[in-house]
């Protein structure tokens, strides 16, 4: 069995200092794997190369879930991909997750993880479910109160009704009807196509 940790901090200016002295506690220096990654990117060169070296019946120390991953969702579905793989993490801030397991009780690991990880996505799926809800409300009373959601409405005037109609009748190009009606190529032809589709 190989010991590894894991730190990562979201910008250069943090410090990884604390997570690694920590860390340094239960693994050698020489093996702790080092981001400076905001959690969103899975792409993290070190945290990849940890991936690839780590094997079954390894083991990984992190100072908190949140080191893995951004969100709920992201932290599961490492903590699922490392059970598979027969790799044990072992997370300093959770204490269950750093009890020693006596050889043939293995079946322990394996509950802790499954629990981790269906803890794990019912907060993702409440949290998900919570903000869908909470959208829902933002729009109903945005509703209530008469506002119009999405792109604001174009109003169409004089000026805009000659140039089109000009256009439209080949006088004047697309160009030249921009330039009369004092409009922007996106917003002009955005203009024409709820004209068009009253």
């Amino acid at each position: 069995m190989r010991v590894y940790g894991y730190a990562r901090v979201s910008t250069k200016e943090q410090k990884l200092d604390r997570q690694i002295v920590e860390l340094e506690k239960y693994v050698d220096n020489r093996f702790i794997f080092t981001d400076k990654a905001s959690g969103k990117d899975m792409d993290r060169v070190e945290y990849q190369l940890l991936r690839k070296v780590a094997q079954k019946g390894d083991l990984i120390y992190v100072k908190s879930l949140d080191r893995l991953g951004r969100n709920k969702e992201q932290i599961k579905h490492e903590l699922e991909y490392y059970k598979n793989e027969g790799i044990r993490i072992k997370v300093l801030d959770l204490p269950t997750t750093m009890m020693d397991i006596q050889e043939g009780q293995e079946w322990l690991m394996d509950m802790i993880n499954n629990l981790l990880i269906e803890v794990l996505s019912t907060i993702a799926e409440q949290e998900r479910k919570t903000i869908k809800q909470r959208q829902a409300e933002g729009i109903a009373v945005a509703k209530a109160k008469g506002k119009h959601l999405g792109r604001p409405v174009i109003e169409v005037d004089d000026k805009f009704l000659k140039a089109y109609n000009e256009w439209k009748e080949g006088s004047i190009t697309a160009v030249k009807a921009m330039e009369l009606s004092a409009l922007s190529k996106a917003t002009f032809y955005r203009k024409v196509k709820e004209y068009e589709g009253r």
